[in-house]
Formats: C-alpha cells, structure tokens, sequence
C-alpha cells in the first residue's frame, strides 16, 4: 500500500478509510445553533473573513468553515500524518526513521481578503503552511511539494505560540510571522520573519527582513498577539533579556508595514504597576488594552490601558536616542539600544535622522530595545487568570471582553480611569480556557467564543432580555438603555428619539432615572365622585405639539394635560368604576401614564366607598369608619360612615384621621366606645352576675334619651341584657348589665363569649379592643375528685358529694355535700401492654383519683413486690409512668392491683424518612417501625452500602447515616437483628444527584454571627442538614461549645450540631444549620467566630458534599469583620435612662457599624416596641422610636431598654425614659402666717427670728433643688432639639448636594474674585475707567505710551523697592493708600507673578530685620505695610485652585447651612435680631410665636401676569407668618432661583408679590399700605399673618409697576452701586417709628423728654435685669444653634486644616521661607514661628474668607448670617492663639459657647504646622512653575493700563520726592532710573486722559 502512494511528502496522509474508522461520528452543529463543536476534535485558532462574515476554525486533524450563525458550510482534512519534529519535511518514510503518525494542530490561520485565500499553517512537516480557498477550505490553493527551510513558517509544537499579520502593500501582500523557539530544528528560524505570499516560493523569507538574533535561546521570546493599524504591525511578547536579564518582562514591538527589511523594529518594555506578565492583548482604536499577571502561575490578573499614542510616543523616543545621541538620554543614562546579541550599535546621525528615515535604512541601527518601560496603572483587577481580551467602540465608549482560563466571558466598561465588570457568564465548559482568538462580528453585534471544545457565538449586548426600566438600568450594560416611549430596553441606535433629551436612559449617567409616578394628588378619591387626580412625574420627556399623553385607570382612557413634571388626569365616572371585591372596601385600579399604548409610568390607584366601610367592622364601625386609610367620617347619631359632606344638621362629626387642620373630633380615639370591662372577666355558670363596663365619648349623645343594652354572643344565641348609663366627667360612664344566669349549650371548662353595648336595639358602640368574658363549668374537665380538688382554687371549685356527684362552684353545693376527701384510686388502663420478658419497660398507668399531687403517689407504686418511684415529670392526675410488671398502686392506704403482664413481639419496618438524599451520602435516615430495639446486635444496609447506626437504637426508629453510592438511584434498606433480617420493599432509599450551589450572597459578617445568607443552587431540597461551617485558627486556646458526636435519646427531636466543637490538628468549626427554602434556596445564618480565631476556611457542609463558599460567590472570600460598638445612650452611662421627647430620632454613635450588616437587617427594640432605623453609617445609626412609650420587654425593669440586634449581636444600651416636653416645677406659694399672731409675735420674737431663718434656708434649699432639675431639663431639651435640627439640616443640605450637582457651588470667576481680594469694599468695579473730556481722546495714544513704560520700568528690581521705600516714608501716604498701591502693584505685575514673588520676598526680609529690633512677634499682625498687603493678594492668587477644588465646598455648605438655619425662625426686619443666631448681641429676645407656611410659587412666562401665559410650574417655598413681604420675596427667590448665582437673579426690590386665590383674586401684598396698623406712633410692617395668607396658598412675583414692567430689567449689566441698602429703616418719617416683631428702643433724648428722672431710672434696671437674664433664659437658643451646626464648623475646620490632600504648593513654600527667615536672624522661640506663620495665612487669609463669603461665591450675606460668621471667625482666630484659652463667669457668651472645642481646634493648628513642617520641601523650580501657570489667569489688558494710570496718580502726589530718591542711588544713576520716569512724566504729567 505504502508502494503506491505519490512520493510527495505532502501526500503522506491516512486513506481515507482509516479516517472513517478514526472518526465515526457525523460533525454536526450545536442544536441551539449558537454554539459548534465536533466529537473527538480540539480546536486551536479562529478567523473571521471581513465583510462576508464567514468564520474559519484551525482544529487538530480539520479545518472547518462556519456561517455567521455557526452552520457548518464546509470541511477539509489536515491530519493525522506520519512526521517527526527532528525531521525536515521528507518524501520517503525511510529518511525519517523515527517518524510516527501525528496529529497535525493549527498553528496559524488567517485570512487574505484581496486574494480570497486561507492560509493555514500547520504543526508536522516543520510548520509549513498551504493555501485554501475562501470559499471552499477542501481545496487547496497551494502546498509546498518539497519545502526549504526558507518556508518553515510555524512553530513544530503546539505549547509554543505562533502569531502572523497579513499586510496588504499597493503592489502585493506580505505575512508578517512570530513564533517562539520550538525545537532543535527551529533555532535557525528568526523569531519574526516577512514572508511573501505570492510569487514562484510563497512564504519563503528570501530577500526579506528577519529579526536576527545572536543565540535566540538567550531570549526566548513567547509571543501573545499580533496586530495592525494603517501604518504600523505590532507583536506582544514575553522574554528574558541575554543573560543579564534573567526574569521574564512584558514587551511590545513595531515595525512599518511597508518596512520589509524590518529596519523599522522597535520595542518597549510594558508594566502593568506591580504586575509582571503579560497574557493576553487586543489593539482597540487608538488603545492596547492588556491582561498581566503577576507571574506565568498567578491566579490574579490585571487589565491595563496603554494609549497607543503614548506608545508610539514612546518608541519614537527610544528610535531617536539611538539613531542621534548613542542612546543615552539627557542625564547620560543608557534609555536605549539594540537588542538580541547583535553587532549594530547605537549611533550619532543628524538630528533630523528620524524624521528622514521614519522607516529606517540600512545605516540606521536595528532592532531597537527601550530601556525604559511604558508604565500604565491597572484599571480592573480580577481573581481568575484571562486568556483572551476583545474590545469594541460604540457610542463613543470602550467595551473589553475578557475571556478568563475557566470558560467564563467578563464583560468590561473601559473609561479613562477604571474598568467594571457589568455581566459574567459561563460561556466554554468550566475548567476550559477561552482561545485568545476572541472576536467581534463586523456589525459588533456578535462575539465568537473559542475553545478547544467549541465554538460559541455570544450577543454583545442583550438589551431586549431585560422587561422594564429597572432592570436594564441596573444590568449596567453600556450598551443598553431604556428607550423611554417605545418602553423596551434597546441599544441608542434603535431607539429613535435617542439624541433628545429623557428620551434614552443610559445607567451610567446620573441624571438617568426611571420614570415614576412619584404621588398622587389625591392619593385615592370616594367611588362616588369624578374628579382630578394630579400625577408627579419627574423627568418626564417632551412630546411634539401633535402628540400626547394619556392616562389608563384600568380600561377606562382619559386624556392627560402636562405641566411641567406634573400631569393632570380625569378620574372615571362612578358607572365606569368596577365593584369593589367582596369583603372590601375599595377597589385597586392601575394606572398607568401611556404613550400611543406603551405605559410610561404606572402605579395603582383606589376608589374607596365609605357606606361599606362600617358593614365590614360589626364590632367597631366608628373606628373602622374614621381609623382607615380613606378620609371617611361618622355620624354617631345616625350611625353612617360619610365621605366629603357632613353629617344632618344638628349632627356632631367624628372626622377622619386623615383629615388636616385643627380639629378636635378627629380619628377613631374620639369615637363613641367601650374601653374595657370594669369587672368581672370569670363568670361561673348558673350563678347570678352583675358585669359592668367602662364607656366614654358618650357627649355625642348628650340630651337624646335613649336606653342602653348589654348582649353577648353565647354560642348558637344572642343574649340581651338590659343595662342602664351611670355617667361620669367628660363623656364618660359605666355602663351596669342586669344580672343573669348563663346556662351555654356547649359545657366547657372556659368558654370566651364576646360582648358588646348598644344604644337602643341596633346603634352598636366601638368595642375599643375585643372583649369578652370567661364563662366556666367546674364540672367540664374534673370527671373525679383528684382532679376537681386540683383545680385552680381561685375559681371556687369543690367536689359535691351528693344524689349527682360532681365537681361545682362552691356556692352552688350545699354545705352538708361538700367533700374534702376524695374515694380510693382507680385504675382503668396501662400502656404498652407488651413487651420483652426481661422488663425494663417503661409503663403508663391511667385511672382516676391517682393523686391530687406528685407526694400522694411517690412511694405508693410497687412493681412485683418492689418499689418503683414515678417520674415526676411525666406525672398527670389521671396517669403517671413507672418500669416494671405486674404492679400495685395504692393512695391513702387503700390500693388497687393489675394483675396482668406482657409478651414478645417480632420488628417490623414500616417507613423512612427522608425518602431521599445526595449521592455523596451523609444523609440522616430514619427507619420507622414496631419493636425495633430488640436484641443487641443490631446493623442497617441501604443499597449494599452499610448505614452506620447513631446510638441509641429506639423501639419504633433506628437512625443512620448514608455512606456514598456510585450512581444515583434507588437502593433497598435491610436491617439486621441478630440473626434476622427485615427488609423495607415498599419505600427504598432514592439518591439523587449531588446539590450544585450557584451563588451565596453577602460574604460579610460580625464576628458574632447570625447575619442571614441567601444561597441559591440546585437540588438543595434533597439535604438533610446543611450546615454553614467556618474553620478557625486559634492563637491561644479557645474553648469549644460541644461535641463533635452528641447523643441522641429516644422519643427527643434532632438536636441541632454544637455551635464549635474542636477538631482534630487544632482547628475549631463553628457551625449553623441552613433552612431549606425551596430546592433553589437555602437561608443560612452566618457561624459566630470566638475571639481570638482567624478564619481559615468557610464552607457549606450539605451532608458529605462540602463546597468552598468562594466558589459561590465570583472567588470572594467569606470576611468576618469586628463586632460593632455602640455607645451608651445615657452619657452618664448604661445604666442611668436617656430621656427621650417624642417625635425625636435617636442617634446612636458607634464604630464600625455597617462593615458586616446592611440597614435592612438591624433590628432596633425598645421594650417590646420597634425603632424604624432610618440610617445606617460607619460610625452612627438614626432610628426612629415608637411615638409612645412602650413597655418593657420583661417584667423586671420599669422602664424598656434600648436593644440593637445586629445578627447575633445584642447590644443593650441602657432604659430609655419618654417624657413630656419638661414644664417649670410650679413655684411654690409660701403660705403668709402672722397676720393675726401679732401679740404672740413681739412675745417670741427670737423665737420667730430663729424659725424664720429656719424657713428660709430651707426654701433657698428647695429654690437650688428646683433650679438643678430646671437645668437638667434644660440640658435635655438642648440635647433633643439639636439632634431633631441636625436630622433636619442634614436632610436640606442632602437636597442643596443634589441640586448642585446639576448647578455647581457658584464660585465667582477668578477675575471678579481677584478684585474683590485686592480692592476690598470698592464694589465690583474698582478701576472703572472715568469718561473722557472733550478734546482728551487724542491723548489717549500718548497716555498709553507712557503707561507701558512704566510697566517697564516697573520690571527694574531696584526701581520698584526704591518707589515702595519711598512712599512709605511720606507722612501723608497713608495706610489706605499703602494697600491701594500694593492692589495695584498685584495687578499690574499679575502677568510676572515670579518677579512679584521675589519682590515680596526682597520686602518680607527687610519687614522682619525691622521687627526683630522692636518685637519679632508684632510682624505681620496687622496690614500696615505694603508688603503685608502684597502678601495678602500673592496668598488669594495662589490659594484660589485649593479654595475650588477642596475648601471652596464645606464653606459653602457652612453658608448654607447657616442662611437655612436662620431662615427657619423669625427675624426682625427693623433691628435684624433673630431667634436663631450664635451671637447675642443679635438674638432676639422676646418669644414671638411663628408658624411655618408653604406658599406655592408661579414661576414660567405666565407668571407675571401676563394673558397669555405660558406653561406655569408651581414651585413650593418655605416661609413663616411671621415674616414681612419683603422677607417673604428673599426666601422666595432663594428657593426658586436656588441654583442660580445672586448677580443673575431679579432684584427683590424690582418685584411685587401677588396673593392669588382662585381665577380672579389677586391682591399685591407690602410691606406699607393702607391697611398698616398704626398705633402711638408705631407703624407695624405687614405680615403674612397681617393679610391671613393660608398654609399652599398660590402666589407669583410680578414686575413692580415702576420698575419698568419687566423682571428681566433688574439685571442691569454693568458695576453694581454697592451693597443692597434695605428699604426698612428704624427711623422717624413724620414722628412715626417702624416695627416689626419687637418695638426698637427709642433715642434717649425721646425717653428723656418722655417720662421723669424716677420713670427712667426704672427703665434702665428693667434693662439691666433683661440683659442679665440673657445668658440663662436665651442661652439655650445659642446653644441649640451652636449644636446644630457643628458638623459643618467641623468640616470647615478640616479641609483648611488638614494635610491629607496635599497641601498647596505656596503654603509650604511661604512657611519654608518664614523658617528661613526665623533660622537667619537667629529666632528659636516656637512661639514667634507659631505667630509669623498664624499671621501671615490663617488671619490673614482664612479668616477673611470665613467672614466674607462675597469674595469668594457669587451669594449675597445678610447681617445675621455676618453676625453668626463673626463668631466662627472669632473662634477661628482663637484656636489660632498660642496662649491658653480661658473664660470666666465674666466671658462674652460669643467666647463661651466654644470653650470646649477651641482646644481641639488648637491641637488640629499645631498639627497643620508640624505636618507642614515635615512635609518635603517646595523647591524653586516647582513654585516658579506654578507660578508661570499662574500668571496667565488674569490677563486683562484694560484694567493693568487702569491700574498703571490709579499707580502713576500716586507717583504723581510724591513725584520730587521719588526722582530725589533714584538720584541719590548710585546704581540708579548707573541705570538712569530718573530719567526713565521723568520720560514718563513727559508723555503722562499733568495731561492724564481717561483710559
């Protein structure tokens, strides 16, 4: 056979029946038709044809062809075939004698579009490689008949890699191939060869470029990925450098693709920040995205980004020190050179070499190596190794896909700074890598997912899986979004109206929200009436003019009108409504907002019917009526439950606690009702009883006759008892039933019978809760004496012995009758009747009179002749259990026998449970049956597999455990008794397939446990006990809870496993047990660890089938993370109560409170009451208590505890005491005696004195005891109102954070901010040019000129000091004109920003030598200088990035903070006092009640006025009754123009505000006008409560009439005149005063010529007692307000503070200098340091900041806000002071309030200096670099020519002076400083034109 073979070595295949028996099986596609696999093939490489989609797989042995839906279009045949890899390719077998038959794996396989051809290379025959064609792989293009070495393309083996590009050149294509060294015979091969693929020789490499490499051993290059972009080829490898290198690094080469000599090679080391390797790549445009690992056997990987421009970047670097500098850099350093062990060097060609030779020459040196890697950092880091990486672009935005060694497909969202995994799915079998051929489909629509045992063809996207918005938003594809009015989850480009605004939601942008229906105005409506229902729906999208909304109450469709996000909707009409379900009350539509029919918004929607309220609550209709959800009300007379009208004329109305409003009848606690039984609950039957019950709110009633009836529903009838009203105070009564006797039809022990009361027949009162009495028969239950007499005695039972013995109530037994001595004992029966004859068995004996108690029968029972002692705890009345046969009992000496004994009886099996378990055994079996504890050997079988037996055996179960079994199946159970053998034949054993979990979630928890894990898998229900486990190491020895083999007993229930037991090598396991859920769901509670254990392993042990949980939850490790702490609620500690106001939130401070429990699962108790938690932080959690004091959980405290259970954490923190809202202890009235003791008190008068004294000592005793509690109260109070205010604050402020997200903190633009700092109090335009006169504009050019040469002149150093000097030594240069210069000089000099530095420096050096001659701590303390003004100006330059980017945002949240807290009490327009403030000389002293208001506020183009109007939106505004019309309009625009900056909103001044109530009343509210009240001469401003403006009412702001008409007016563009001048002055106009809140006080001169000398002095004290009592009456408010905003000081504090961010690079080079200049002039005291450094940046900047927002926001500050700010300054400025801060009863309340936490604030100071201090130093290069960076931010030309001009009026004023100056300086005269300026004298003197 061999003979006749072709002698070409290519034909050396198998015939073709050999291939038929090797491979019988049909290749036929994956049925689902998305996935490809043959039998008994594995497949290497894949290859997708562009544009036709066609996909080609590289197997062993085949090559196949796919469609795009992976159908098998075609086949061909590449193995297996007789090769050797030590042979070169031969034609006879015999020149190859250690040849064999081999399979023949696909090393290479690409595609060449233009020749429509395959290339595919092979193993055998050395690598070579053959063409097929594209559409038809069986047939073969070309294959080298006899192959040089010159066409040895792939690597002979198939661990070694191969890699190769296509280029397609103008005039031919060539292939580009890598591989690494494979063989003995492959060391001639280049590692990266250029190959043709056309021409006589296709793939030979003769005349084209190789990578020639010294020894390529040395190297060893393992290549990963090839690539090409339009102008260059890129190879990924790994390799080690020649010898010196000895580790393995990540590189990446590049060559020109028209380079095919490869003179072009350059290559660059990659990092991937502490990973090593790299294992997979994908060229992304304009990206490499690359997977490292940390070595070859790393589980970790890493995914990191290198821009390809950075790349190439990088490779021109290194291509042009080596073709010009020798490649060495600029330090001299060695940063490239050429690599692989070659003779070419680097060398020193022209400069311009790389740009003439882009591709190299012949003389350029090849190949290039940089030294210097490119680094990126890791954007994902993941547990599992990837072996393929994919990406694609769409919509702008990077997908990667990452394909990992176990079969599983990541799906990545790449950004610019970091990578998420959105979705993660088993793709390839588990356990099998994906191929790094991981390709996306030409549409980007499909990826195709290689193994060796499949191919599978996976969506990118899967957007239409998911049903509504929710899910495709939380999918957190971003691919997908929700296409808002198609109402399907679709990709941006299906989705039509996707480029306009809320139309496509996408969840990675923040504003994307899912449409809801946010409430419903009104909540629901009454059946009866058809109105309008208002849906908030925000975001919701714009429709064109021709469409519309429409909303859907179930079938019924009514038009829907849109306002904004709020959308108005008719209800259906009563008709249209449907019945409401039997036994309701109401009936549950949907509704849903539509578009054309998809449902935009939906949510339910109930019709409510009051007239069946009461019909389904017999027993309370009120409550039921006026208690519920609906806004329902009762008529108690009419007895009829209402909705909107009231009740008949005449008739009182219970209403609805849904009703708002003050109204005192309002929910069910008013109704008409029985409270409770007033006695007695126990009624005898057959005995006359008198039963009477408590009722109250009878007042309805009051005047209306009426008789009254008590019933009770006895079974099978209703009895009536006439009753009669005995009324008490206020509505309430007794109502007294007539005594009766109850006979029941039923006899029982104790029968409950309900009862009730109605007025008349039929008018039912409320029960308040259910009642009922007990009726009892001593008779049911007593059937002898024994038990009768054990009867409880409080009932009254005895035994009556007469003609009908019995057990009765006493009263009903004649005396004569009564019993006390009950008959002999009777025996009636005894259980079990048989058993073994050796005894021993347990026995119950059943009878009558068998004792009262346990002492009648404990040592009456004998058992053959013998003593036997009952048990104790199984001993009844009627029965007890004793051992033994046969037996006596005998009672008070007198006995009964049972004669009678037992016999043997054969096992019987009856049942099992459970019927099933795993296949790996473990499973608990019970075996049910008769008699089974018999004989002593006893043994189980199930299935041929022995059932190890757990003791003790029982008589009716033996319990085993199941041992493995091969396969699943049924199996028989036998057990063996002795020689006997019992077979269960009707219920075998069936073992099931071993349980799968799938996922376990959460992974943490509290050591202590108890935290509740959801696992999901498969087969969980055939478990018999799953357990949690956890393995713990212990460092010292920790004690175990139990034993590892508990015993069981017989007839008790399983007992769950010890919580630890130990084991064996030291370790201890912890243990729960897992409910069962379902057979997908296990709920498990996490094990409590002991202290001192570290966790080694955790695990679910499901019977013998243990699964790590890492392996349940994507590789995470189970964490167990400290128990939480929790302080104390009381501060004087656990055991004293907290005192708790209610409606209050509880704070509880801790640590480490959420690490291991979400806020879901904390349980918060206090008593037996529920506090709701709120928030669950780090550090605090808010719950929110009961609104009543509960009781306490058990009997033996007074007052509930508070308890937070967190897992099995319970923490008590100590009682809580709910307590009223604290009253003043009424002062007590000393009774006045004596008045009529006259004589007896001239008699006793020492007497008298004495007992007075007595007496007043003891008063001042009980004053103290009454002021200590008041302060204590007081303190809570405090305490309570600042923890409400917080919680409120913090939630105002989450709302601002939200709202300025969208807006941004409104920062002033660095111009307006600079000249706010240089030029203080000048308004907003302090250079604003003058007009020109006539005739001056031709001077202007002049002007200029002389301008600029001063700017020159100002760059001379010695020109500039000398002027500074100058000026300051004038006596009439004042302070004023010192900074104004200095102003100047910063802002003609802004541009030279290093120059002004150094300048200041220069000036700083001369000001310290100045003061440390006088006092060095007086430098720098007051601006007095110029340079102290120019550093000034230098630190708000440089601090403005830092003031943005880090401090800007806690002081603004301070500000806001502050104006919120303001806003909510009133403040006094005439003297700016307020109620909340920190500084007492603004608190307003008086109590003024206030109510807050919501005023709804037009806002749109309709909301002038205007007729047409446009679209209107109401906006809510808080305001207070209390405030004037002018105070209303700031907080109104406050709130609507919330994010807007204050320059842009309308002025308050420029507006009117417009009450309006219905369609035409509209009224224009003032502050003045005719209806002002006027009274001796004080004119009261109007109010919101003056007009009697109601809680929503509709106001808009309209133009004022004078103002132009217009809003838009307002904003006047231009420099604003100054600060806002308030309209409302306290003065006099017309001998009329103004007040607001309180009367201002009047001019002295008035008040003297108002009252007399005597009149005045008591004036004066009335002032000095109210002064005085300031402090201990208002303080309370300060300090409220103090508490409440003490988080945001806190926080404002730190960010200046504080050195986590880095600190700003002046700052440290300012506090460098100072150092320096402390070390020059020889100063080591720290204190002077401390100051200079205080005083040069926190006073000097800081705090100017803290009280003047204006310079830094675009906000405007009102005077209370000021007030308060002064005081955080002040305290600012203390914490500053070195010197001890101490206060006294004398201290400014200002100082007080901060006493405690200026120390604090202290220490944070020091620290901010040391760790600026320790911090590197700033270098000159760095700050004059960022200082040229600087300078560039204020460049306006304008205002530097103003500046110069405002500078040279200065040098005017002092002209003589400074040319004397100039002269006098030698190196002036050398500079002709003088002559310069008085050139500029020339063009400038005296002939000054406005610029």
């Amino acid at each position: 056979v061999m003979a006749s073979w072709p002698p070409f070595g290519f034909h050396l295949l198998l015939p073709p029946l050999l291939l038929l028996l090797l491979s019988p099986q049909p290749l036929l596609p994956f049925p689902g038709g998305h996935r490809f696999s043959a039998p008994n093939t594995t497949f290497n490489h894949l290859a997708l044809a562009p544009g036709r989609g066609t996909l080609y797989v590289g197997a062993v042995n085949r090559l196949f062809q796919l469609s795009p839906e992976l159908q098998l279009e075609g086949m061909a045949v590449t193995g297996p075939i007789v090769d050797s890899p030590d042979c070169v390719p031969f034609r006879d077998p015999a020149e190859c004698p250690q040849a064999r038959l081999t399979n023949n794996a696909n090393q290479l396989l690409l595609v060449s579009s233009r020749a429509r051809e395959l290339v595919a290379c092979g193993q055998v025959r050395q690598g070579v490689c053959e063409k097929r064609r594209l559409g038809d792989v069986a047939t073969v293009l070309y294959q080298a008949e006899d192959p040089g070495d010159g066409q040895f393309v792939a690597a002979n083996s198939p661990g070694v890699a191969t890699v190769g590009l296509v280029v397609s050149l103008p005039d031919r294509d060539l292939l580009l191939v890598a591989r690494g060294l494979a063989g003995k015979l492959s060391a001639g091969v280049p590692p990266l060869s250029v190959r043709q693929l056309t021409g006589p020789q296709p793939f030979s490499s003769e005349g084209l470029g190789r990578l020639v490499v010294g020894d390529f051993s040395d190297y060893n290059n393992s290549y990963v990925a090839a690539f090409a972009d339009t102008r260059f080829a890129y190879f990924v490898f790994r390799r080690r450098g020649a010898r010196a290198q000895a580790e393995y690094r990540s590189y990446i080469a590049r060559v020109c693709l028209g380079d095919a000599n490869l003179y072009s090679y350059v290559e660059v080391p990659l990092a991937c920040q502490g990973q090593g390797l790299i294992q997979a790549a994908f060229l992304a445009p304009g990206t490499l995205l690359g997977a490292f690992a940390a070595g070859m056997s790393e589980a970790r990987t890493a995914l990191c980004v290198f821009p390809l421009a950075e790349l190439d970047g990088s490779m021109e670097h290194a291509r042009r020190l080596c073709y010009t500098a020798g490649g060495r850099g600029p330090s001299g350093t060695e940063e490239a050179t050429v690599e692989y062990g070659v003779t070419s060097r680097c060398v020193t060609l022209p400069l311009d070499s790389p740009e003439s030779y882009p591709c190299g020459d012949e003389h350029t040196p090849s190949p290039i190596a940089s030294r210097k890697p490119l680094e990126a950092r890791p954007l994902l880091q993941l547990r599992q190794p990837v072996s393929a990486v994919a990406a694609l672009q769409s919509e702008g935005h990077t997908i990667a896909f990452l394909g990992d060694t176990q079969g599983q497909l990541h799906k990545v969202f790449v950004n610019s700074s970091q990578g998420q995994v959105y979705h993660s799915q088993q793709v390839g079998p588990p356990g099998v890598a994906i191929s790094p051929d991981l390709l996306v489909d030409s549409s980007g629509s499909h990826l195709y997912v290689l193994t060796t045992q499949q191919v599978a063809r996976v969506p990118v996207a899967t957007c239409p899986q998911f049903p509504d918005c929710l899910s495709c938003l939380q999918a957190r594809d971003p691919l997908c979004g929700w296409c808002v009015l198609q109402g399907r989850c679709t990709q941006k480009g299906q989705c039509k109206r996707a480029a306009q605004p809320r139309q496509w939601l996408w969840s990675y942008e923040e504003t994307s929200r899912c449409l809801c229906i946010q409430s419903l105005q009104p909540a629901q409506q009454p059946r009866q009436e058809q109105g309008q229902v208002t849906l908030s729906v925000p975001w919701l999208p714009t429709l064109a003019e021709d469409e519309y909304f429409h909303c859907a109450f179930g079938d019924y469709d009514s038009l829907a009108h849109v306002h904004g996000p709020h959308v108005a909707c008719v209800t259906p009409p009563q008709d249209q409504v449907p019945r409401n379900p039997p036994g309701t009350d109401h009936v549950t539509l949907p509704l849903a907002l539509m578009f054309e029919d998809v449902a935009v918004a939906t949510t339910n929607f109930s019709f409510y019917d009051c007239s069946t309220v009461q019909a389904l609550e017999v027993a309370a209709p009120c409550h039921a009526c006026v208690g519920g959800p609906w806004r329902c009300h009762w008529c108690p007379q009419s007895s009829r439950c209402v909705h909107g009208e009231h009740c008949p004329e005449g008739e009182r109305t219970v209403y609805s606690s849904q009703e708002v409003g003050d109204i005192q009848a309002r929910g069910p606690e008013t109704c008409p009702q029985v409270d409770a039984l007033a006695g007695p609950h126990l009624v005898p039957v057959g005995w006359d009883i008198h039963l009477a019950l408590h009722v109250r709110n009878l007042q309805y009633f009051r005047g209306l006759p009426a008789s009254y009836n008590c019933w009770l529903e006895l079974p099978g009838e209703l009895q009536r008892l006439p009753a009669f009203l005995q009324e008490t105070d206020g509505g309430a009564g007794l109502i007294h039933c007539q005594a009766q006797q109850f006979y029941p039809s039923t006899s029982q022990w104790e029968l409950p019978v309900p009862i009730y009361v109605t007025r008349g027949e039929t008018q039912r009162l409320d029960n308040a809760r259910s009642l009922h009495v007990t009726l009892y028969d001593c008779a049911v239950g007593h059937p002898d004496c024994s038990h009768c007499q054990a009867a409880n005695g409080s009932l009254g039972c005895l035994w009556c012995g007469d003609s009908q013995p019995g057990c009765r109530y006493a009263p009903l037994c004649p005396s004569a009758a009564v019993q006390l001595l009950c008959p002999t004992p009777s025996i009636e029966a005894i259980e079990p009747l048989t058993g073994p004859p050796e005894g021993g068995l347990a026995l119950t004996i059943l009878g009558s009179n068998l004792g009262r108690t346990f002492a009648d029968v404990q040592d009456a029972v004998s058992v053959a002749g013998l003593p036997c002692s009952p048990d104790p705890a199984r001993y009844r009345a009627r029965a007890m259990e004793v051992v033994g046969t046969p037996l006596w009992v005998a009672t008070q000496g007198e006995g009964r026998l049972w004669p009678r004994s037992l016999g043997p009886r054969d096992p019987v099996l009856l049942s099992l449970s459970p019927r099933w378990g795993p296949q790996a055994g473990g499973t608990q079996l019970t075996i049910h049956g008769q008699h089974l504890q018999t004989g002593g050997n006893i043994s189980a079988f199930v299935g041929g597999q022995a059932c190890p037996i757990l003791e003790p055996t029982c008589p009716e179960a033996i319990v085993c455990r199941t041992m493995p079994q091969a396969v699943p199946g049924e199996a028989a159970v036998l057990v063996v008794f002795g020689h006997a053998e019992r077979k269960l034949l009707s219920s075998p054993f069936r073992y099931t397939a071993n349980p799968r979990l799938l996922a376990a979630e959460p992974s943490v928890s509290f050591r202590g446990g108890g935290r509740l894990i959801r696992v999901r898998g498969t087969g969980l229900d055939a478990v018999w006990q799953p357990l949690l486990s956890v393995w713990l190491e212990a460092e010292a020895e920790v004690k175990a809870f139990g034993d590892p083999n508990p015993r069981r007993s017989c007839g008790a229930p399983t007992a769950d496993p010890q919580a630890c037991v130990q084991l064996a090598g030291g370790l201890l396991q912890c243990s729960t047990v897992c409910s069962v859920n379902s057979s997908s769901l296990l709920l498990c509670r996490s094990p409590a660890v002991p202290d001192g254990a570290h966790p080694k392993r955790v695990f679910f042990a499901l019977d013998n089938v243990h699964v790590d949980f890492a392996s349940t939850s994507g590789g995470q490790d189970f964490q167990y993370q400290p128990n939480p702490r929790l302080a104390p609620l009381s501060r004087e500690g656990p055991s004293r109560p907290y005192r708790l106001k209610p409606g209050h939130v509880l704070d509880v401070e801790g640590e480490g409170l959420n690490l291991g429990i979400s806020k879901e699962e904390v349980r918060v108790h206090i008593g037996n009451g529920e506090c709701r938690v709120k928030t669950l932080t780090l550090t605090h959690l808010y719950c929110e208590p009961p609104p009543r004091a509960p009781q306490a959980a058990n009997g033996s405290s007074t007052l509930p505890q508070f308890v937070v259970q967190m897992g099995n954490v319970r923490l008590a923190l100590g009682p809580v005491l709910y307590e009223a809202e604290p009253a003043l202890p009424a002062f007590p009235v000393e009774a006045q005696v004596g008045l009529g003791m006259g004589a007896a008190v001239l008699i006793a008068a020492v007497l008298l004195l004495t007992l007075m004294y007595r007496h007043k000592s003891k008063q001042a005793l009980r004053d103290y005891q009454k002021v200590l509690v008041q302060l204590e109260n007081l303190e809570t109070g405090v305490g309570d109102q600042c923890r409400k205010e917080f919680t409120d604050l913090m939630t105002e402020m989450t709302d601002l954070s939200s709202d300025l997200e969208a807006s941004g903190i409104p920062f002033l633009d660095y111009r307006t901010y600079a000249e706010r700092a240089f030029f203080p109090g000048h308004g907003g335009c302090p250079l604003q040019p003058k007009l020109e006169g006539p005739g001056e504009e031709g001077r202007r050019a002049t002007v200029c000129q002389g301008l600029t040469q001063l700017s020159n002149l100002l760059n001379s150093k010695l020109f500039l000091l000398t002027l500074i000097h100058t000026l300051e030594e004038q006596p009439s240069f004042s302070q004023r004109d010192r900074c104004h210069v200095a102003s100047l000089l910063s802002l003609a000099l802004h541009g030279k920003l290093e120059y002004l530095t150094d300048i200041m420096k220069t000036l700083l050096g001369d000001l310290a030598a100045h003061y440390v001659r006088k006092n060095p701590k007086l430098m720098l303390r007051r601006t007095e200088t110029m340079v102290e003004k120019l550093l000034t100006n230098w630190l708000s330059i440089c601090l403005y990035a830092f003031l943005r980017e880090v401090a800007g945002e806690p002081l603004y949240m301070l500000f806001r903070a502050i104006q919120y807290q303001v806003d909510k009490g009133p403040v006094d327009a005439v003297t700016g006092k307020a109620k909340r403030t920190l500084n007492d000389s603004h608190l307003l002293r008086e109590d003024v009640e206030f109510r807050p208001l919501t005023l709804m506020v037009l806002v749109g183009s309709g909301a002038g006025g205007a007729a047409g109007g446009g679209e209107l939106q109401h906006v809510p505004a808080r305001v207070l009754d209390t405030d004037t019309i002018t105070q209303v309009k700031e907080k109104v625009l406050d709130q609507v123009y919330r994010g807007t900056p204050f320059s842009q909103r309308p002025s308050v001044h420029a507006l009117d505000l417009e009450w309006r109530s219905g369609l035409a009343g509209h009224l224009t509210l003032s502050d003045e006008d005719l209806t002002s009240v006027t009274q001796n001469h004080w004119k009261r401003l109007n109010t919101l409560q003056h007009y009697k403006v109601p809680d929503g009412a509709t106001v808009g702001l309209i133009p004022q009439l004078h103002n132009g008409g217009t809003v838009s007016q307002s904003l006047a563009q231009g420099c604003p005149s100054g600060e806002n001048i308030p309209i409302l002055e306290d003065g006099e106009e017309g001998g009329v005063h103004l007040w607001h809140l309180v009367k201002a006080e009047e001019p002295e001169g008035a008040k003297a010529r108002r009252g007399s000398f005597r009149e005045r002095e008591r004036e004066r004290e009335r002032e000095r007692a109210r002064a005085k009592a300031i402090p201990e009456i208002y303080l309370t408010r300060l300090l409220s307000m103090k508490g409440t905003l003490q988080k945001f000081v806190d926080d404002t504090f730190q960010a200046i503070l504080s050195v986590n961010r880095p600190v700003p690079l002046a700052i440290k080079y300012l506090f460098d200098f100072l150092d320096e200049l402390a070390e020059k002039h020889n100063i080591e005291d720290p204190e002077t340091l401390h100051i200079w450094k205080t005083n040069s940046l926190l006073l000097r900047f800081w705090v100017n900041a803290l009280k003047n927002p204006q310079l830094v926001f675009d906000m405007h500050v009102s005077d209370n806000v000021d007030a308060i700010l002064a005081v955080i300054a002040q305290t600012f400025i203390d914490a500053c002071t070195i010197s001890e801060h101490k206060v006294g009863r004398d201290s400014p309340v200002n100082k007080l309030l901060y006493a405690r936490e200026i120390p604090r604030y202290k220490q944070m100071v020091e620290k901010y200096y040391a760790d600026i201090r320790r911090s590197s130093p700033a270098s000159y290069q760095e700050m004059n670099s960022a200082l040229a960076e600087l300078s560039g931010n204020y460049t306006s030309a304008p205002h530097c020519l103003e500046a110069l001009q405002e500078l040279y009026n200065h040098i005017h004023r002092y002209y003589d002076q400074i040319i004397s100056a100039l002269e006098e300086d030698p190196m002036g005269q050398k500079m002709q400083l003088a002559c310069r300026l008085q050139q500029i004298a020339a063009l400038v003197e005296n002939k000054v034109t406005d610029l």
